[in-house]
């Protein structure tokens, strides 16, 4: 499925995520159920940073908790996912639902992908017609 359906089956499903952004690890935008999801993209990239700082190995999901609510991140490979919450998130619901998420859109990216034809094997001589 496409990124833009896979963030709107998201919001349907998980009533608890205000917002969120589907991207790629060098920061392209694939989509976001906000208009400003380049500045929701560059948050998350931040706080990833931030947190991969202090880890010997990439974070593949990151929570952020404040008062107001939670900023999540989730990677799979070169694919991420960003969401915002409310207060007080269900946070293993939320997790699962944007791997989820990513999972759903990144099946359509690899259907996507263009094929490539079959290798030939090189002539040898002698193979011609004579």
């Amino acid at each position: 499925m496409e990124a833009a359906q896979a963030l709107a089956d998201l919001t349907e499903i998980s009533t608890q995520i205000q917002a969120a952004a589907l991207f790629r690890a060098d920061g392209s935008l694939e989509a976001a159920t906000v208009a400003d999801g380049t500045r929701l993209v560059e948050s998350a990239q931040a706080l990833l940073a931030a947190a991969d700082g202090v880890r010997a190995e990439p974070l593949v999901q990151l929570e952020v908790a404040t008062a107001g609510g939670s900023v999540f991140v989730v990677r799979e490979g070169e694919r991420l996912v960003a969401a915002l919450t409310g207060p007080e998130p269900t946070v293993g619901l939320v997790f699962y639902d944007l791997k989820s998420c990513l999972r759903a859109s990144a099946e359509t990216a690899e259907a996507e992908k263009p094929k490539r034809a079959p290798k030939r094997k090189p002539k040898e001589e002698g193979d011609g017609e004579a």
